[in-house]
């Protein structure tokens, strides 16, 4: 497993106190050990300038001690030294470091001190902060580090005058142990930093997740079918949009629930009574009470009312369904009403009814089954409603906002008090004739689907100017889509 994915599995189970703390202490640590390293070598340079300046004033110490002698031999002046190396003792500040010197004169002939400590072999820099002729490197002595002054030190006497070259080295524990106490009275001070900032994050995490846990808390606290709304007043508002779309789906989740209870209770109740009426009718025909052909006539009308109000129950079902569904795409309404009125041209052929059908196109955003299941209901509805012979007008028009369909039957009518009765389910009604019409879901069923689409649907009874009745138009508006070019063929959308 790569690291990278190691990384995404771990941030899966991390809590948000431990993400705050990864994130914010991480980095904060990673400059903490950038400013350590930092911080250690600015103490060394630090270091090295003091003892530096220590080691300037150790070499011009010596070069108190150098004189001008005749050379012995009559043929000029040398440059002699009488330095004992207690005269070192004073610049030693404690035990823990060591110094070596060597005083050699220009062609580095060894004059006093120590005669392994290497010659100097470097040039003086062109720029310096010291008033002397004097360089600074770092080299090993006696297999040990050290730091070495060197001063070109002028040297007069009643014999003459020259030019001695001291050098004095000093080996390096004073300069790191002091490199060292900066380092760690400053690691110190940032530990302490640290442990402030996870201090503050736990507080304000521990605080900040305070309504979360009272939230979860009173989830738990619920019984299984409580979808009440959760009130939480108090909690930040960053935290409401989260509130409210939880709210929005227990809703949803209500209704649903609601939706399918209601399902079950009226399934179990109107399948109730064909099943009932067809177990008596085999019954029946197994007695030889009627005659054979008899008997299998009335078990299929059962069986086709069954199979019917079955097939109705279901499409009841799949409009909630499509309800909870995402956005619709848009189709035009009106092939699809024309391809309805094409499947049931044999029926209204069968009732030789006077049919005519008017449409414009009306571009409305909803699944092609929902149109299809509408507009199929309502035309099976008035086509049964509708007297042989007599005329049946369907008219889909549209204007800038809307878009409206009726069926114009040419029936009895519905009185006014049962029309909203009629678009409960399983609902039955009386015509003006005193007719039983409405049983079943059709209605019911159309009028889920216009309202899932945020239309409306209602019925009139159309009437002459002496108050007779004409027939009943059944209407409905839906809201035309935004202005986008409807699909051309809708039942790629079936």
């Amino acid at each position: 497993m790569s690291l990278l994915a190691r990384w995404h599995r771990l941030h899966e189970h991390l809590s948000l106190r431990a993400y705050l703390l990864i994130g914010i202490l991480g980095p904060v640590a990673v400059l903490v050990l950038i400013n350590s390293v930092s911080v250690y070598r600015e103490a060394l340079e630090s270091a090295d300038t003091a003892y530096d300046r220590t080691l300037l004033a150790s070499a011009k110490a010596l070069g108190e001690h150098l004189d001008i002698a005749p050379d012995g031999q009559g043929q000029g002046t040398v440059v002699t030294a009488t330095v004992p190396y207690s005269a070192l003792e004073a610049f030693e500040a404690d035990n823990r470091s060591r110094m070596y010197f060597r005083i050699s004169d220009m062609q580095g002939r060894m004059i006093s001190g120590f005669e392994d400590l290497p010659v100097w072999r470097g040039t003086l820099p062109a720029r310096s902060v010291y008033a002397a002729l004097v360089d600074f490197y770092d080299a090993e002595f006696r297999g040990q580090p050290v730091r070495v002054a060197v001063l070109l030190q002028p040297v007069a006497g009643r014999d003459g005058v020259g030019m001695a070259t001291i050098q004095v080295a000093e080996t390096l524990e004073l300069r790191h142990s002091l490199a060292r106490e900066l380092l760690l009275g400053t690691l110190w001070r940032q530990a302490a930093l640290i442990a402030v900032i996870a201090g503050v994050v736990v507080w304000v995490v521990q605080r900040a997740t305070r309504p979360v846990r009272q939230l979860s808390a009173q989830l738990q606290q619920r019984g299984d079918g409580d979808l009440t709304p959760l009130v939480a007043d108090e909690a930040p508002r960053e935290l409401q949009p989260l509130i409210d779309a939880n709210n929005a789906m227990m809703a949803r989740l209500s209704q649903l629930l609601d939706h399918q209870k209601r399902f079950v209770r009226d399934a179990s109740h109107q399948l109730r009574t064909p099943l009932a009426v067809l177990k008596t009718q085999v019954q029946s025909a197994r007695r030889g009470d009627i005659d054979a052909g008899q008997a299998l006539a009335e078990i299929e009308h059962t069986v086709d009312g069954a199979t019917e109000l079955a097939n109705q129950m279901l499409a009841l079902a799949k409009v909630e369904q499509l309800r909870q569904q995402g956005q619709a795409p848009v189709l035009d309404w009106a092939g699809l009403v024309r391809d309805v009125a094409i499947d049931l041209s044999a029926l209204i052929a069968d009732h030789g009814l006077e049919f005519s059908i008017e449409t414009d196109p009306a571009p409305v955003r909803a699944h092609a089954w929902a149109l299809r299941e509408l507009v199929r209901n309502l035309l099976h509805n008035a086509i049964k409603s509708t007297p042989d012979g007599s005329a049946l007008a369907i008219r889909l028009h549209s204007d800038t906002r809307h878009a409206t369909l009726t069926m114009a039957d040419s029936g009895p009518g519905i009185p006014a008090a049962q029309r909203a009765h009629l678009f409960r389910p399983f609902a039955a009604g009386r015509s003006a004739d005193n007719l039983r019409t409405g049983a079943g879901l059709g209605l019911a069923i159309c009028q889920e689907i216009v309202q899932s689409l945020g239309g409306a649907l209602v019925l009139d009874n159309r009437t002459d100017p002496d108050g007779h009745t004409l027939g009943l138009d059944a209407t409905v508006r839906l809201p035309l889509a935004d202005p986008t070019p409807p699909d051309p063929n809708p039942s790629n959308s079936r």
